[in-house]
């Protein structure tokens, strides 16, 4: 089954990573503690819509496209194939890669 806060989580902390950030910076952007940021991209802690907001804020990526990349996940877990149609320059965001054409974006982990 998914937990859609592990998902969330995985997403964020994927984002932040590739980024080369640590959780002391983004806790700090976002205002929020670098303990319960740790527990939110572990999937331990279910973040408010407010502080997923300032999260992706503090990470400079779109709500939409953390979101859009969950929905995602889902799907592919639940045995859909997902057309990817984000724009190349918000998939940058992600770590995409190409982004067209494909079933399984580039760089994100397999689910399940």
């Amino acid at each position: 089954m998914v937990v859609l806060r592990r998902e969330i989580g995985d997403v964020l902390r994927g984002v932040r990573q590739r980024q080369g950030r640590t959780l002391r910076e983004v806790s700090s952007a976002a205002r929020v503690s670098l303990g319960y940021l740790s527990e939110v991209e572990r999937g331990q802690k279910e973040a408010s819509s407010e502080l997923l907001s300032a999260i992706c804020d503090a990470l400079d990526v779109p709500l939409w496209l953390v979101l859009r990349e969950v929905s995602d996940r889902v799907a592919l877990a639940d045995g859909l194939t997902i057309p990817d149609t984000v724009p190349v320059d918000l998939a940058d965001c992600l770590g995409r890669g190409r982004v067209r054409d494909e079933a399984v974006p580039a760089g994100l982990a397999p689910v399940g």
